[in-house]
């Protein structure tokens, strides 16, 4: 057994993955390569030629772009599992934006020349990527509709929902290791809002705050919020 097949169980828990014909999971797992980043370490940045398609199978990504006075724009925070790359897969272009590791974390590389033989041999599977990729595409065209039309605190509960149920990969988990002042950059709402929203959702037993975490306690109330 290869060291990416160990994580094969967890992959599973993702819906792109486990959705994938069997032959698909068995060649994604056997060009897998195990890369280990430190908390904070650089996995790409914006304009970096693509490598292939990445997993994150043990710790969290953050992705984002930082502007040349050093201000931060952080777009989202993913964790096990989820996969990301896949749009230089298609165009051939540099990275889109930087790419962290939030702490200590695993991932699956699946390399960028592997992934294009495998389909030259067997173009059929070009479909699975591509639902990947306008699964993503759907979620940004929401997040833009949202940004437009939505007040701060529906905003900040729908993004909470979203995280909570790793952007559709997988089922909702309850705790969510996201410190405020990151989701704000992710609303691009101050940290003072962010905060009192926030505690407007504790006071209402929908969430605990704890320190870099967020506890989700009642679901269906977050989503009543999020309306």
């Amino acid at each position: 057994m290869s060291d990416a097949s160990c994580y094969q169980a967890r992959l599973r828990e993702g819906n792109w993955f486990n959705a994938l014909p069997a032959e698909l999971q068995a060649a994604l797992l056997a060009s897998a390569q195990v890369q280990q980043l430190t908390a904070g370490q650089v996995l790409f940045r914006r304009g970096d030629k693509p490598c292939g398609l990445y997993a994150v199978v043990e710790g969290g990504m953050r992705i984002g772009a930082v502007n040349a006075a050093g201000k931060e724009a952080l777009l989202t925070l993913v964790e096990p599992p989820y996969w990301f790359g896949e749009i230089s897969l298609f165009d051939g272009q540099p990275r889109t934006h930087d790419a962290f590791a939030e702490g200590p974390t695993t991932l699956l590389l699946v390399p960028q020349a592997r992934l294009l033989a495998l389909l030259e041999q067997q173009p059929q599977h070009w479909r699975d990527f591509a639902l990947l990729m306008s699964q993503k595409l759907r979620l940004a065209f929401n997040a833009l509709e949202e940004m437009s039309l939505l007040p701060a605190a529906p905003r900040l509960a729908r993004r909470l929902l979203l995280i909570a149920e790793n952007y559709g990969e997988g089922e909702p988990r309850r705790v969510i290791h996201l410190p405020q002042e990151q989701l704000a950059l992710m609303l691009a709402i101050s940290r003072q809002t962010t905060n009192q929203i926030l505690k407007e959702l504790e006071g209402q037993g929908i969430l605990r705050l704890t320190y870099g975490e967020i506890e989700i306690l009642d679901l269906l109330q977050l989503r009543k919020a999020s309306q």
